[in-house]
């Protein structure tokens, strides 16, 4: 662990904003979440192609979703946050 140690803390360098998403699997939970609930109203799929295709259709739908609507991480953020690391680094 003492040799990682700056990997261990490089979740901490982040702007502490970014911190409540990037320790949560919410995402990913509800994406599980909306593919169950899909999948239980079909009930039943005449193979597994069909299956996969309401899969990769609601990921594509729920992708969509984010890029357009949601800024999970505000990019924007974490450039000012690295600007003064920057400048740092360059003295």
């Amino acid at each position: 662990m003492e040799a990682n140690i700056e990997e261990t803390f490089a979740f901490y360098r982040l702007p502490r904003a970014h911190h409540k998403h990037l320790k949560s699997t919410n995402l990913i939970e509800r994406l599980n979440q909306e593919i169950k609930r899909r999948t239980l109203l079909v009930r039943i799929f005449p193979d597994e192609a069909s299956c996969l295709r309401l899969v990769r259709a609601l990921a594509v739908e729920i992708h969509e979703e984010w890029v357009d609507e949601n800024r999970y991480l505000d990019m924007e953020l974490l450039r000012e946050h690295l600007k003064p690391a920057a400048f740092a680094n360059a003295a």
